[in-house]
C-alpha cells in the first residue's frame, strides 16, 4: 500500500475506486446504466429517459447520496434562471405549450444538480458505467438510424426527416450532437489503449450516423469538440512520448474519417443530399426577414426592447420561426434575468472544468472528453437552440461533479487506489 503522498494519479481510463464504496452503489450504477441505455428514445414525451432520471434520483438519494455543498453556486444560478423564466412566463401563462416548456426546463435543471451530486461520489466507477452505457446506447441508435436511412427495416420513414437520419430522436439536429460525447470517449480510448477492434469498429458507425444526419451544426460540433480534446490532451500530457503517439493516432483517426466520408459519398443518395447540405449558407439562412439570420436580427431587437422577454416558446408564435441561437433564445424566453443566469451557468461550467483539467486527477480523461463535448454544444448554440438538449444538462453535471471530486482528491488523496 502506498502512502497518501505517493498514491498513483491515473489520467487514463483506469477504473479508479476509493476503498470505501458508498452503500447501494451497485444499484445506483445499474439504474444509471439503464437511464443511459434508454436515453436515445426521445421521440415521445415524456420520454423514457425523463422517467428514468426521476427513478435514478430517488434511488441515489435514498441510498444516502449527499448534496454536495460545492454545487451551491450552480444551484443559485439555476434558481435565478428559473426565476427569470417564471417572470417571463406570467404574461403567457394561458399558453399550455409555454407552461410545459418551462416545466421541462425546471426538470432538466433539477436533473443537473442530481448528476453533479452523483458524479462527485464514487466517481471512477460511475463515470465508467455512464461512458460504457452511453456508448452502447449511441451505437444502438446509430445502427437503427443507418438501417432506417437505407430502408433496411420496416417503418423506416419514422427514422428519417427530410431525407436526413434522425433515429429515435425528433430532429436530426439533436440526434447527431447526442453522439459526440461517446465518439470522443472512444477516440480517447484509442489514444490510451491502442487500436482495439471494438473501438475501430465503433468509431466509423458513429461518424457515419452523424454524417447522414446532414446537420451542419453537428458537423461543426464534432470538429470543434475533437480539436479541443486533442489540444487539451497534448497540453496536459507530461510525457513527450505520449504526445507524439497522440499526434500520430490523431492523424490516423483523421485519415479514417476521410475514408468513412469518401465511402459514404460513393453512395448516390448520400452524395445527392451532401451536395444540398454542404453549402455553408442555405437559402433559408440569408436573404430576408423570414430567414435564419433575419429572425436573429429581429430577436436582437426584441431582447433590447423587452427586459422581461416574451416568455418560453413565444418568439416562435409571434415570428413563426425559432431564434436559432440559444443565447438570444434564453434572453427572450427567460428575460434578461434568466438569460444572463443561463450564460452564467455556461461560463462557470467552462471555467470550473478548465481549472480542474489543468490539475492531475484520476478522472481527468473523462473530464476532458465531457469538457470538449460541452464546448461543441456551446459553439453550436450560436446557430441552434440547445437549452432543452438532455445531454447538455448531463454534460454540465459531469463537469461539475468530476471537478468537485478532483478538487476533493487533490486536498486529500486516498491512501489506497486500485487501477486496472
Amino acid at each position: 500500500m502506498l502512502p497518501p503522498s505517493s498514491a498513483p494519479v491515473s489520467t487514463t481510463y483506469a477504473d479508479f475506486r476509493l476503498v470505501h464504496t458508498r452503500p447501494g452503489t451497485k444499484l445506483v450504477n445499474a439504474v444509471l446504466a439503464l437511464t443511459m441505455l434508454v436515453s436515445p428514445v426521445v421521440y415521445i414525451e415524456p420520454s423514457p429517459y425523463e422517467g428514468m432520471v426521476f427513478v435514478l434520483a430517488v434511488v441515489a438519494f435514498a441510498s444516502g447520496l449527499p448534496i454536495e455543498r460545492r454545487v451551491v453556486p450552480l444551484i443559485a444560478l439555476l434558481m435565478v434562471w428559473a426565476a427569470g423564466g417564471l417572470f417571463a412566463l406570467m404574461p403567457a401563462f394561458s399558453d399550455n405549450q409555454a407552461v410545459v416548456y418551462y416545466g421541462i426546463s425546471i426538470y432538466l435543471m433539477a436533473s443537473t444538480v442530481m448528476f453533479v451530486c452523483l458524479f462527485a461520489e464514487d466517481t471512477g466507477e460511475r463515470m465508467a458505467t455512464l461512458a460504457n452505457a452511453y456508448i452502447i446506447a449511441a451505437l444502438g441508435v446509430s445502427l437503427v438510424a443507418i438501417a432506417g436511412y437505407f430502408h433496411l427495416i420496416p417503418g423506416a420513414d419514422v427514422l428519417i426527416q427530410g431525407g436526413r437520419a434522425k433515429g429515435t430522436f425528433k430532429d436530426p439536429n439533436v440526434f447527431a450532437p447526442y453522439l459526440v460525447f461517446p465518439l470522443l470517449v472512444l477516440i480517447q480510448r484509442i489514444f490510451h489503449r491502442g487500436l482495439r477492434l471494438s473501438y475501430v469498429a465503433a468509431v466509423p458507425v458513429l461518424l457515419f450516423a452523424i454524417f447522414i444526419a446532414f446537420s451542419r451544426g453537428a458537423w461543426g460540433n464534432v470538429v470543434l469538440s475533437a480539436l479541443v480534446m486533442v489540444v487539451l490532451m497534448i497540453f496536459i500530457s507530461p510525457a513527450g512520448r505520449f504526445r507524439r503517439r497522440l499526434i500520430g493516432l490523431s492523424a490516423a483517426v483523421a485519415a479514417a474519417v476521410v475514408l468513412v466520408l469518401t465511402g459514404a459519398l460513393a453512395i448516390p443518395s448520400v452524395h445527392k443530399m451532401f451536395e444540398v447540405r454542404a453549402e455553408l449558407l442555405q437559402p433559408y439562412d440569408t436573404g430576408g426577414a423570414n430567414t435564419r439570420f433575419g429572425r436573429q436580427q429581429e430577436a436582437v431587437g426584441v431582447v433590447l426592447s423587452r427586459p422581461n422577454g416574451l416568455g418560453p416558446r413565444q418568439f416562435a408564435h409571434v415570428y413563426l420561426q425559432d431564434t436559432h441561437n440559444v443565447y438570444l433564445n434564453a434572453l427572450i424566453s427567460y428575460g434578461w434575468l434568466g438569460g444572463l443566469a443561463y450564460l452564467g451557468v455556461v461560463l462557470s461550467t467552462l471555467a470550473l472544468g478548465m481549472r480542474a483539467i489543468l490539475r492531475a486527477s484520476p478522472w481527468r480523461s473523462y473530464l476532458v472528453a465531457a469538457y470538449a463535448a460541452f464546448v461543441g454544444v456551446v459553439g453550436e448554440g450560436l446557430v441552434i437552440d440547445t437549452d432543452h438538449w438532455r445531454h447538455f444538462f448531463l454534460l454540465i453535471g459531469i463537469i461539475w461533479g468530476v471537478s468537485i471530486a478532483a478538487g476533493r482528491y487533490r486536498r486529500s488523496p486516498p491512501a489506497t487506489a486500485a487501477t486496472g
